[in-house]
């Protein structure tokens, strides 16, 4: 994320030795140092949980899309059972299998 190269790091660390001095440097060194370390724990964490929010939309989504599909399934099968029979009945026309007509 940052280019900071050898040079850049010792010119960092002749002036922090200069502003804080010999005896107040490693003590101060250490404390960037958790600084550094608690900012890097809380932005892990942060990465982590936005991750974590991704895959719970992306799973909801997903069971949506299933739930609408299922729906879509059920009331197609639910129109064809429900459907009129087929009203066009064939009548026989032959006259010796008519009912009601005797010879």
């Amino acid at each position: 994320m940052f280019d900071v190269g050898f040079s850049e790091m010792l010119l960092v660390g002749l002036i922090a030795l200069l502003v804080f001095g010999p005896e107040r440097l490693p003590r101060v060194a250490k404390e960037a140092a958790l600084w550094i370390r608690k900012a890097r724990s809380m932005a892990t964490s942060v990465k982590q949980e936005i991750d974590r929010e991704l895959q719970l939309q992306d799973l909801k989504e997903s069971m949506d899309k299933q739930k609408r599909e299922m729906e879509r399934m059920l009331l197609s099968d639910n129109s064809v059972k429900n459907s009129p029979p087929d009203t066009q009945t064939k009548t026989d026309t032959h006259p010796d299998r008519q009912e009601g007509i005797h010879e």
